[in-house]
């Protein structure tokens, strides 16, 4: 996996790399700062989101994301995992989550930028197709996502526990 990589768009240039344990106050942070994530993330206490770090830097099939600005400061995250399945033939999928652009960075070509990565990393793995998930009321998000190629082919499903 090519990281660190120099995200370059047409009013910045970003860094993506793996994010570390020392990212995850920051990470909590972008992933609270919006109107779902306000409802959902509990900042006050990062126990649970460090053990979640440590899980998924721990697997070879997950890799999370940051992206920093000139300044290191983190404005942009998603995590990327890799499952293989027994439908299409075994095929490789690549998943995208929690996609995340502080909102003072979005329009700047970054999360096309960090998607456009993933993409071509998916394709470096062999896989065969990537899926995502976004929230209903994403509209915005959708939008992005369908200028990106992506089509909205599956309805999901969520079971809270």
């Amino acid at each position: 996996m090519p990281l660190p990589q120099a995200l370059v768009t047409d009013s910045a240039t970003f860094l993506l790399r793996r994010a570390t344990e020392s990212d995850v106050p920051s990470l909590v942070d972008l992933i609270a700062n919006d109107s779902l994530g306000r409802q959902r993330e509990r900042v006050d206490n990062l126990t649970p989101y460090r053990q979640a770090f440590h899980a998924i830097d721990s697997d070879p099939a997950h890799v999370l994301l940051v992206a920093a600005n000139e300044d290191e400061a983190l404005v942009g995250t998603m995590q990327l995992t890799f499952v293989r399945g027994l439908a299409r033939q075994g095929a490789l999928r690549a998943q995208i989550d929690a996609v995340h652009v502080r909102e003072n960075c979005r329009s700047l070509g970054l999360g096309r930028a960090m998607m456009r990565w993933a993409i071509d990393e998916a394709r470096r793995q062999g896989c065969a197709l990537v899926r995502l998930t976004s929230h209903k009321q994403r509209t915005d998000a959708h939008r992005f996502y369908s200028r990106l190629g992506f089509e909205a082919s599956h309805e999901g499903f969520t079971l809270a526990l």
